[in-house]
């Protein structure tokens, strides 16, 4: 798994919003971004690479440049008109720069540097998984009106997501919708709580809805799982308990089914459109786009990389859908001047290179209006992992910590959910906060349920609790080295954006 969003996210500052803004300004809005599809013959030059062709919105524009990407070897998979993006494969080497050229054509860019083979995430480390006798133990440790396994769960303790559920467990009017790896939607705890209606699968740039799409193709595929039982686990006697266990939670496959799992841009575009198109209110995105860990608007694919995926998910903010997005795991201070990225491209053969965060953006969490979230241990310490930066952070959230250990049956510091094939596991990363916090969002929709986007976002912040920049130098995992630097005062900093999220707070 390439990175799988226990990683990162960034929560755009002014200055970065602004200079997407005047470098990408364009928010295409309307009604219903209903694709087009067309098909043309494709050169067979070089490798076969796929690409997102990003255009004015009018109709006509459109059929003009669809017609310039057919003569230049291409073939259109699927055009989301209402955001003048096209998905294309071409095996022409200089497809890119031709189709560049073309009249009305604003940004197009390869989205991947490897051919197309018959997407990552932000979980830190491997998976640790709780066998049968563990779990027992853990069960038999169980309060009344508890979990079986809650006693594990220090994370819902720590954010009153525990009280939280007796007083409001959520609403099935709000759906979250988990942009993945795939969820297994038969698992006994997100089984009751499953919507298929809103799910489906986004890995060739085109929805696909036939039943059960949206599973993951095997047990490895597993971060999707845990992510949906972060969230939305029913609190109904069996194994654990999702931070809004009343509300909906679907799934939207945008990984590759191979070992790779890469979260390819076309694929996360598709997954932004259908969400919004299909009444979703929350996004939960614990991945970036790759294959490019940071995507530089000096580089026209890159530039094309951000400029689809951000249409997509402004699309979706247009039409009422918060999207929530982990900060990354790389412990990068997302303000500094610059930071070295040895991993990118992550589909062929990385180049080290040292990148200025505010012009070369982690995609989708960097983009503007997207909730950029940190993660936490069961000190409310930051997480030794996790990125962070002043005025990129947003809010965080409990994302497990292996080196700050609980008092709990298994004195894991990670966070236990759910895994495929009705199993349990612990993970960490902010891959694991983000889920907490699109889990409190979604008890916030519950209770106001005309709030837009911006407003839930509001009062994520305005219910946080922060502990501010610790007072000593931090040192994350214990090795005597100061391993970050926090930055601002008790209401806003570095390290935990406006705070740490309150589950019992945002239902009171």
């Amino acid at each position: 798994m390439a990175h799988l969003r226990s990683r990162r996210r960034l929560a755009l500052a002014v200055p970065v919003v602004l200079s997407l803004t005047a470098s990408l300004g364009f928010l295409p809005g309307a009604a219903s971004a209903a694709p087009l599809t067309a098909s043309a013959t494709t050169s067979a030059d070089g490798p076969n690479l796929a690409y997102v062709v990003n255009t004015r919105t009018d109709h006509r524009t459109i059929e003009s440049v669809e017609k310039a990407i057919s003569a230049a070897g291409g073939t259109v998979v699927i055009a989301y008109e209402k955001i003048g993006v096209i998905v294309v494969h071409s095996a022409n080497p200089d497809f890119g720069k031709q189709i560049r050229a073309v009249r009305g054509v604003q940004s197009a860019g390869a989205t991947r540097t490897a051919p197309l083979t018959a997407a990552g995430t932000t979980d830190e480390g491997a998976a640790q998984m709780l066998s049968a006798a563990e779990a027992a133990k853990v069960s038999r440790t169980a309060a009344a009106g508890e979990e079986p396994l809650e006693a594990d769960q220090w994370d819902l303790r720590a954010i009153g997501a525990d009280k939280a559920a007796k007083t409001n467990p959520g609403s099935k009017n709000v759906t979250v919708a988990v942009i993945d790896v795939g969820v297994d939607d038969t698992h006994p705890d997100i089984a009751p709580n499953f919507s298929p209606s809103q799910s489906a699968n986004c890995v060739s740039g085109k929805p696909d809805t036939t039943y059960g799409a949206w599973r993951p193709v095997d047990a490895d595929h597993y971060h999707g799982t845990h992510v949906a039982g972060e969230i939305a686990a029913a609190r109904n006697g069996i194994g654990v308990a999702g931070v809004a266990p009343g509300v909906k939670v679907s799934g939207i496959t945008v990984a590759e089914p191979d070992a790779s799992q890469l979260f390819y841009p076309e694929s996360v575009v598709c997954a932004f459109v259908f969400a919004a198109d299909h009444g979703v209110e929350i996004t939960n995105n614990s991945y970036y786009v790759d294959p490019w860990l940071y995507n530089c608007l000096d580089d026209p694919d890159q530039r094309a990389i951000v400029d689809a995926v951000n249409r997509a998910q402004l699309y979706a903010q247009k039409k009422g859908t918060l999207n929530v997005a982990a900060a990354g795991n790389s412990n990068d201070d997302l303000d500094s001047n610059a930071l070295v990225d040895a991993s990118s491209p992550d589909d062929s053969t990385a180049v080290t290179r040292t990148v200025d965060p505010h012009k070369c953006f982690d995609v989708p969490t960097q983009l503007p209006g997207v909730v950029t979230v940190a993660s936490t241990g069961v000190t409310s310490a930051k997480s030794y992992f996790s990125s962070y930066g002043k005025g990129v952070i947003d809010v965080a959230a409990p994302g497990g910590d292996k080196y700050q250990i609980p008092d709990t049956p298994s004195k894991n510091g990670r966070i236990l959910s759910t895994m495929p094939n009705n199993q349990y596991g612990f993970l960490q990363g902010t891959s694991m906060a983000t889920p907490h916090v699109a889990g409190v969002a979604a008890l916030l929709k519950s209770k106001y349920p005309w709030a837009s986007p911006a407003q839930l976002q509001a009062l994520l912040k305005a219910e946080a609790d922060n502990p501010g920049c610790p007072t000593a130098p931090y040192d994350g995992n214990g090795d005597g080295v100061v391993d970050a630097t926090c930055v601002g005062g008790k209401h806003v900093n570095g390290f935990y954006g406006a705070g740490i999220v309150n589950a019992l707070r945002a239902v009171k």
